[in-house]
């Protein structure tokens, strides 16, 4: 595997981490007040565990420009089918995901993160038109695209 020209993990942001712990320790003082207190520790630790684990898969996805490949979490297409590659702001990206949506699109989106791109399909077996890509470097993703597309 060659050197991407873009990788980034859409890991959720570290408020999500502490909110779930606050909540975790809320559930805490609920459950040793009204039961044993070994019976509250294991399932507290249940409970944080089964927190993380939601967390890292939900952030494991990765989108990946490489080998010939823009991979988007499981997705993945060839950027010979690319075409133009628009990084949109936090408005836009809520119109494109919203109002101006095309439900045959394919989303990957994060409700943390509130740019995107967007990716046009050049694949006329593709039923897509677009495919549009959380990001927390709009600008950087869009330009590996056209840099790898030749700008189409």
């Amino acid at each position: 595997m060659s050197t991407p020209a873009y990788d980034e993990r859409l890991s959720v942001p570290l408020r999500w981490w502490v909110q779930g712990v606050m909540f975790e320790a809320t559930l805490w003082i609920a459950m040793i007040v009204s039961m044993p207190a070994t019976l509250a520790w294991g399932l507290t630790a249940a409970i944080l565990a089964l927190l993380a684990l939601a967390f890292t898969a939900y952030g494991s996805a990765r989108i990946t420009v490489a080998d010939g490949q823009l991979r988007a979490g499981r997705a993945r297409i060839e950027t010979s089918f690319l075409g133009a590659a628009t990084a949109l702001d936090a408005e836009a990206t809520r119109r494109v995901a919203g109002r101006d949506a095309d439900v045959r699109a394919f989303l990957m989106l994060r409700p943390y993160l509130s740019r995107a791109v967007r990716v046009e399909i050049d694949d006329p077996a593709d039923p897509a038109p677009y495919w549009l890509l959380s990001t927390r470097h709009p600008e950087r993703l869009a330009a590996a695209l056209t840099q790898v597309t030749g700008g189409r």
